[in-house]
């Protein structure tokens, strides 16, 4: 009799045993990427496999090993608690203007958490050891602004592939998502899979990106989460940012059919979305980092054209405040096709919609500026050429 339940002991055991062998240890399942990337703040983005409390450690670039000395944490934390969660942002703050800095990111596992008790996990963290820290560098005063726009690639990874080979990384200060990067949001993996991980593995971890939210993003179950993985300085999906001598405004283009349309099932409220968007925009052209510019580029997913009705309303509502402010050029998709239309009646500036197939490589300098559109395989399709303001 001891001996059978001596055997059912062991085999209980056996049991437990394999079962927690078994068990995945936390990971940092989507590598971290840079958002609302500012002179003096960045967000960091990543999400872990298990809930964890989460945090950056932050170093100089002065060519120390990382691990020469403990360096300064920042949390992912919301109302004085450390946030527990799968998704991490950590924002920070008070960062120096043209300053490069290395991180780290690092996620705790949260096991239980019973009255007052909490009982942690293993960590895991990006690697520091065998490979150099991540890096990035703040906004600043700088001689020439370099960048690329890619838009409407609705989860064709090879073909974000293709047009990032085309981006000297090196040189490029930043990456615009300008919409419809996926033909809907269904999941967190979706999403990750359809172009976040790429960019990731491609540049976002060091480069960061500025997304334009597109018709697309608006639509699917997950797009409602869609700001918590891309948040802005503004804190809203439609925000300003400065690099060098231009001033870029973001806008958020929302969807393309009347809020009633069948498609939306009720869901939307796009219209009053534009109204709201058109009162911070006029407060935002008042701005001495935007009237003072050299360069004013508006990036907005849909173009100000076309005859349906988000087109309309994006005409009515914000072209006017762009055309009494100055502005210069408008960066759009949405068509699928490539397109220069130059200042008319209806927009003071000239727009310039790229397609689902090209790639715009952008140079701003003390002298001039160079919008050049150019295919998967480099060459160049059409080229637009500003002068800088007085």
């Amino acid at each position: 009799m001891f001996r059978k339940f001596l055997l059912f002991l062991l085999s209980v055991f056996s049991l437990l045993s394999i079962t927690v062998r078994g068990q995945e240890t936390i990971k940092i399942s989507h590598m971290p990427y840079l958002q609302g990337l500012t002179e003096n703040s960045v967000s960091i983005v990543w999400t872990s496999n298990k809930p964890a409390i989460a945090w950056v450690e932050l170093a100089d670039d002065d060519g120390s090993h990382f691990y020469k000395e403990e360096r300064a944490k920042f949390f992912a934390s919301k109302d004085g608690f450390k946030s527990v969660g799968t998704l991490h942002e950590v924002k920070l703050k008070n960062l120096s203007p043209n300053t490069t800095y290395r991180y780290r990111v690092y996620v705790q596992e949260v096991l239980q958490h019973e009255g007052t008790k909490v009982i942690y996990g293993s960590t895991a963290a990006t690697g520091v050891y065998r490979q150099e820290p991540l890096k990035f560098k703040t906004n600043g005063k700088q001689e020439e602004v370099n960048f690329a726009v890619v838009n409407d690639i609705h989860g064709r990874n090879n073909i974000l592939k293709s047009m990032v080979k085309q981006v000297d990384l090196k040189t490029t200060d930043f990456i615009v998502f300008n919409g419809d990067m996926v033909d809907n949001l269904l999941s967190e993996e979706q999403m990750f899979g359809g172009f976040m991980d790429t960019a990731t593995a491609l540049f976002a971890s060091e480069i960061p990106m500025y997304y334009a939210r597109g018709n697309h993003e608006t639509r699917g179950p997950f797009a409602f989460d869609y700001s918590k993985y891309f948040p802005t300085s503004s804190g809203k999906l439609y925000y300003s940012f400065t690099v060098g001598d231009a001033s870029f405004i973001v806008l958020d283009c929302g969807e393309d059919k009347p809020d009633s349309d069948i498609e939306y099932s009720g869901i939307v409220d796009m219209d009053q979305y534009r109204t709201d968007q058109a009162e911070w925009l006029k407060d935002e052209l008042q701005k001495d980092t935007y009237k003072n510019a050299k360069y004013k580029v508006i990036i907005c997913h849909m173009p100000p054209f076309g005859g349906w009705h988000g087109e309309e309303d994006i005409a009515k509502k914000f072209v006017p405040l762009l055309n009494e402010s100055g502005a210069q050029i408008m960066l759009s998709g949405h068509l699928h096709k490539h397109m220069i239309v130059k200042e008319n009646e209806v927009h003071s500036f000239p727009v310039i919609v790229n397609s689902n197939n090209n790639l715009l490589k952008v140079s701003l300098t003390k002298s001039h500026a160079s919008f050049k559109v150019v295919d998967l395989e480099g060459k160049l399709v059409d080229e637009v050429k500003l002068s800088p303001l007085k």
